[in-house]
């Protein structure tokens, strides 16, 4: 909720900048196909159609697809945790009945048919068949309903956590684009991956516990509810919810609530019970993982512990600056957040009293710094074909928020507009260009994807298959709706944000209004 001692026009301007966020990075997320063909993602999607279309949990009939799988007496099942698979059985079983529906066959047949569509297959692949175009489009609306609006609601958080931390709405509106669109958020935000999903649980919960008003028993249900299903939903975020368990604790010690800590606590524990029967039910033990069974990567996961050693230099290097899979390589402009974290240390609460933001600090400080040592732990660190540190993603967004206290600090000096200009245009180059490259994403093989995988697909107008796809539109070309839409998105944004500049200007407008406002 909007505070009512925020002027109407502060109240106007935050609700759009929210519709702003929430379209674009809608329009730019559903633009763009999850990837066919995908191992991993088809690993959750087989289980959630072995549920629904055979009511078992074993995938025997669709393992072909997948090299993620787990082999228990004989029969085989996803070696994934099983939140998102969970998340996306009742959606299917929707999805299901529309394309039972006479109208599905026109709309296979046309898609199956589609010249743009078929350039975009493998000359050696099995080409284009009905079954295989349902099977897509359950995939597509099943990444649309699930990933892509959990990535949209936390651009949508994270907005309104900038703007509680007193960043300008203007600066909080770009800096959650940076990160939804600059970052390898964007590339899995459309994929039938865990990491985006256990991202906004992760930080729902973190912006849950943060508020400042007196948190209501039904907040802290949820926020339990979301550290509990994070971790069904990727096992090792559980380091993350550890913290924020422990934040949620601190919080309701120093308010005098301490016994409302169950709220938190029993939710979450329930979320582990139903791990725990999951991994009884299919793996013959309650603390029995699936990755325990995974019959091609039983070399990895049974390194160290659960596949974590100790920290690696060529991994500290490999997830930060190096081609292969640096995130400063990809999106530099998180380069910004480092000095963000000093600032947002030193930042002082209102009146000169002690500094603000103290315990959100270590918890995002501790957050990012518990993700790079479990990533750099790993001992498949690269995370397989991937678009960066792909087991680094749900720390991102700790690392916007420090970004954004740099941001406030910084915005108006000129040197660090021409730092940032730079660093955004380079992110935009590398991050964007090498996330809607190609069909797939890069092997693991491939140590400079940028210059040896996205360049090249570039150059030969292989672009990730899109909507502009389907209108007809190949290669390139296919990219010029999506232009087009975000031109006029930024166009409207300009021009409400103007008309706001132009308001405040007449005599006797009230003062006072900074453009924030409290969430």
């Amino acid at each position: 909720m909007i505070k009512n001692s925020v002027n109407p026009m502060s109240r106007s301007r935050s609700i759009f900048n929210q519709v702003f966020i929430a379209v674009l990075l809608l329009g730019s997320y559903v633009y763009f196909f999850p990837r066919w063909a995908d191992p991993n993602q088809n690993s959750r999607l087989d289980m959630i159609v072995a549920v629904v279309d055979d009511g078992t949990l074993m995938i025997d009939r669709y393992v072909s697809n997948t090299v993620d799988y787990a082999k228990v007496n004989g029969h085989y099942y996803s070696d994934k945790p099983p939140g998102s698979a969970f998340l996306g059985i009742p959606v299917y079983a929707g999805i299901k009945l529309v394309l039972s529906l006479p109208v599905a066959d026109q709309w296979v047949s046309r898609l199956a048919n589609n010249p743009a569509f078929q350039a975009t297959l493998k000359a050696d692949g099995s080409g284009v068949y009905a079954d295989k175009v349902r099977f897509a489009l359950a995939q597509v609306a099943l990444t649309i309903l699930i990933p892509v609006m959990a990535s949209v609601l936390l651009g949508l958080l994270l907005y309104r956590c900038l703007v509680d931390f007193q960043v300008p709405a203007g600066l909080s509106t770009g800096i959650v684009l940076i990160y939804g669109l600059l970052t390898p958020a964007f590339a899995y935000a459309g994929a039938y991956y865990s990491h985006a999903l256990s991202a906004v649980f992760l930080f729902a919960a973190f912006y849950w516990v943060r508020s400042e008003r007196v948190q209501s028993p039904l907040r802290l249900v949820g926020a339990g509810l979301c550290l509990g299903f994070a971790v069904l939903t990727e096992y090792s975020v559980i380091l993350i919810a550890a913290i924020l368990f422990v934040f949620a604790a601190y919080r309701l010690f120093t308010r005098g609530s301490w016994a409302r800590v169950g709220l938190v606590a029993v939710p979450a524990g329930l979320m582990g019970l139903v791990l725990m029967v999951y991994n009884q039910t299919v793996f013959g033990g309650p603390f029995n993982l699936g990755y325990e069974y995974s019959e091609l990567w039983a070399g990895q996961h049974q390194t160290g512990f659960m596949s974590l050693t100790l920290p690696h230099l060529d991994a500290v290097w490999g997830i930060t600056f190096s081609p292969f899979r640096g995130l400063f390589f990809l999106s530099p402009i998180l380069l910004l957040s480092i000095p963000g974290f000093w600032l947002w240390w030193r930042s002082p609460f209102r009146g000169g009293r002690t500094q603000r933001y103290r315990a959100e600090f270590w918890v995002a400080l501790l957050i990012v710094a518990v993700m790079f040592l479990f990533n750099t732990s790993s001992s498949m660190w690269w995370g397989g074909f991937a678009i960066g540190p792909r087991y680094f993603l749900p720390a991102l967004p700790y690392l916007a928020l420090a970004l954004g206290f740099a941001a406030q600090q910084w915005a108006r000096r000129t040197w660090f507009k021409i730092t940032a200009g730079i660093l955004m245009l380079w992110s935009l180059i590398a991050n964007v260009g090498l996330s809607i490259a190609g069909q797939a994403f890069p092997s693991d093989t491939i140590v400079n994807p940028l210059f040896d995988y996205a360049l090249p697909n570039w150059a030969a107008g292989n672009i990730a298959r899109n909507l502009g796809t389907v209108l007809g539109l190949k290669g390139l070309t296919s990219l010029m709706p999506l232009l087009i839409f975000i031109g006029l998105a930024l166009v409207v944004w300009v021009v409400f944000s103007w008309q706001r500049i132009s308001r405040t200007a007449e005599p006797g407008y009230p003062a006072g209004d900074s453009g924030v406002a409290h969430g």
